[in-house]
C-alpha cells in the first residue's frame, strides 16, 4: 500500500483542499498520514522520516509555495530524504514550471480531479520505488 503525507506548511489556515485529497486518495486505497496545519519545513521532514511515507503532498494557498517548498528540500537534502513531493494550490504557471523544474513531481492547481492526483501520485509513488 502506498502511504502518503500530506502537509500544510507555513501559516495560512486553509486546509478544506488538503482534507479532500487526503480523503480522495485514502478512497481511491492509498494510506494518507495528515500532519494539521501550520508544519514548519523541519516538522514535515520529521514526518516523512518517521511515517515512512512513499509521497509527499503539501497543500499550500498563502503564495509562499516557493520559499516553502525550497525550505522543505533543503531539509529533505539534510536529513537524506528522498521521496517525492507534489504541491497543490492556487499556484501561478511560471512558479508551477519553477517547482516541476526544482524537482517537484507534480503541481495542482483548482480544477485538477481527485482522480487525476490519485492517478499521478500512483505513478510518482511506482516510478520512486
Amino acid at each position: 500500500m502506498i502511504r502518503v503525507l500530506m502537509a500544510k506548511p507555513g501559516l495560512d489556515g486553509h486546509d478544506r483542499g488538503a482534507k479532500v485529497v487526503a480523503r480522495a486518495l485514502r478512497d481511491a486505497g492509498f494510506e494518507v498520514i495528515y500532519t494539521g496545519l501550520h508544519q514548519t519545513p523541519q516538522m514535515v521532514t520529521k514526518a516523512t522520516i518517521q511515517e515512512d511515507v512513499d509521497v509527499v503532498g503539501l497543500s499550500i494557498h498563502s503564495g509562499a509555495h516557493l520559499p516553502l517548498v525550497k525550505a522543505i528540500q533543503a531539509e529533505f537534502k539534510k536529513e537524506g530524504v528522498t521521496k517525492p513531493i507534489f504541491v497543490g494550490g492556487i499556484i501561478p504557471e511560471d512558479d508551477a514550471n519553477e517547482l516541476k523544474a526544482s524537482g517537484i513531481s507534480a503541481v495542482f492547481g483548482p480544477g485538477s480531479s481527485l482522480e487525476e492526483i490519485a492517478t499521478t501520485v500512483q505513478k510518482v509513488a511506482s516510478s520512486s520505488n
